[in-house]
């Protein structure tokens, strides 16, 4: 037997890291996303594709892609579509799940106990639902297999056992431990929740399949998951995103104006595409008139989107900190202040050291002698 699985798509996301404009080209692309997964699908000659879960924001869903949904997996009759609600697309009298009128080839799994879909001969899929936002507690306690064959697992949970997981960020909704895969008689697992992805022994977390946010990793996407006669499975990952994002640094040691940070900024990005966050970082000239939102307004052509934050960046020499703090100024009290602070870390004090004093230089002529 062969499934498609995927999961985390998180259709009408906000991207609030995106300007608008991009933003909305970004939620346009995760829909693109899931027809390539479908068609995939199709050209798989899979028997049926699996979701574990966020799908789409609960809080932001539209009727349109309610709409969306609905002809997009009816489209795929007769394969099957098998849907396990998570923590951001949970089941309830609001979802898209129950106001929408499926065709007959979509399962929307229901309840927050693990229940049985007799697929093939000798296969049971069990999956569960969400249905609230939190507080869903995990779906394998007290939870055993009651017959013979394969039996897959389909749910939106957090693996408590890895630790770099764990260090994630997610919150642990519906929390289990892997060996709980085993011991309960399911001989895999697919899930979602996790966007980094993991191939466990027991259990797959296919990630998120287009770009959410920049730092993303790992060989993410729609996975192919064969199974055999004796439960083991073999997994393929195939890449379904429409966009990139890409992170790069840039240093802008030397660099004396604007317009060079911006050359520096081009080179850097020549060779990528889709969106880009640069990360500035080295030694700052002291008249430099660095504005983030300028640069990134110029962003090239060729790129969806340019996000520029600073790293660490350092005062040039030429900002003698000594000087400036014997200064009887607004300047001189600021930089004192910041240089006495216990409760900045050195960069923490470097990057406002360099954010305030920009800001003072730039308003030199309101300055206060005190």
């Amino acid at each position: 037997m062969r499934l498609l699985h995927f999961a985390d798509l998180h259709l009408d996301t906000p991207f609030k890291w995106a300007k608008p404009q991009h933003a909305h080209q970004r939620r346009r692309a995760l829909r693109t996303t899931l027809e390539t997964i479908c068609r995939l699908a199709e050209e798989r000659q899979v028997d049926a594709l699996t979701c574990g879960g966020d799908l789409y924001e609960h809080d932001r869903f539209t009727p349109d892609t309610a709409k969306f949904l609905r002809d997009t997996f009816g489209a795929l009759a007769p394969l099957r579509v098998l849907l396990a609600p998570g923590n951001h697309d949970w089941f309830g009298p609001g979802s898209i799940y129950q106001q929408v009128e499926w065709t007959d080839n979509v399962h929307v799994f229901n309840t927050t106990q693990l229940t049985a879909l007799p697929f093939t001969e000798g296969v049971t899929i069990w999956g569960a639902a969400h249905c609230a936002p939190a507080n869903t507690p995990n779906f394998l306690d007290d939870f055993q297999v009651d017959r013979g064959g394969i039996h897959i697992g389909l749910f939106h949970g957090s693996e408590q056992g890895n630790l770099a997981l764990q260090h994630s960020g997610k919150e642990p909704h519906a929390p289990f431990y892997a060996d709980q895969i085993r011991r309960s008689g399911l001989h895999h697992a697919l899930l979602g929740h996790f966007h980094k992805p993991v191939d466990g022994e027991f259990h797959t977390y296919p990630g998120n399949p287009d770009p959410l946010s920049f730092g993303e990793d790992g060989s993410r996407g729609a996975v192919v998951v064969e199974i055999s006669d004796d439960g083991s499975i073999t997994r393929e990952r195939v890449r379904v995103a429409t966009t990139t994002v890409n992170d790069v640094r840039v240093d802008v040691t030397g660099a004396t104006n604007h317009t060079a940070v911006l050359h520096r900024i081009f080179e850097a990005t020549a060779e990528l595409h889709g969106a880009v966050r640069v990360t500035l970082e080295g030694m700052l000239e002291p008249d430099l008139d660095l504005r983030l939102p300028d640069l990134e307004a110029s962003a090239p052509d060729h790129l969806d989107a340019l996000s520029i934050q600073e790293g660490r960046l350092s005062i040039a020499e030429s900002y003698d900190l000594e000087h400036l703090a014997q200064e009887h100024s607004v300047r001189g009290q600021f930089v004192r202040d910041v240089m006495n602070s216990e409760s900045l870390t050195e960069e923490q004090r470097q990057r406002v050291l360099i954010t305030g004093l920009r800001a003072l230089d730039a308003n030199v002529n309101e300055l206060e002698i005190l």
